[in-house]
């Protein structure tokens, strides 16, 4: 656990280390969700749930042409057993409101992709692990806001 737990931190810090000009879809909830997996004496209940899918977003260094690029982390927080299938396989299917998100730059569609208005899924529906996280980047005069909108348990 002392090592998912040091892998979680990592990325946490990893994604508040971005030059931060909006985080979009981070509820409180999901910031109380980010402190729970980051305490190490939690006894949580076990429960999974989307609140533990938090979405952080940061606009990088823009495209040669001018266009900016945001970077997003799609991190599962959540340590806990509930939160993975019987082989360790974490939250699935998850989905995200995304309006009529699209891209300059290409996204790997089994990493991110529109399935239609308001619904983007993510890492190809596969689960995302206990502590692990998923990253893209994406090309647009302007960011769209990305929140969660279900998972699978």
């Amino acid at each position: 656990m002392a090592t998912s737990l040091a892998r979680l931190l990592s990325l946490v810090l990893a994604a508040l280390s971005f030059t931060p000009c909006f985080f979009v879809g981070v509820a409180s909830h999901n910031q109380e969700a980010v402190e729970t997996a980051l305490d190490p004496d939690r006894s949580g209940d076990g429960s999974c749930s989307k609140d533990y899918i938090v979405v952080y977003q940061a606009q990088t260094a823009p495209q040669p042409n001018g266009i900016p690029t945001y970077s997003v982390q799609i991190l599962n927080t959540c340590l806990d057993r509930g939160c993975s299938s019987p082989g360790g396989g974490g939250i699935s299917a998850v989905h995200l409101h995304c309006g009529w998100f699209s891209t300059v730059r290409l996204i790997n569609p089994k990493i991110f992709r529109r399935l239609g208005f308001d619904d983007c899924l993510v890492n190809g529906g596969l689960p995302v692990p206990a502590g692990g996280a998923v990253y893209f980047q994406y090309t647009n005069t302007y960011p769209y806001p990305l929140s969660v909108s279900s998972v699978s348990c």
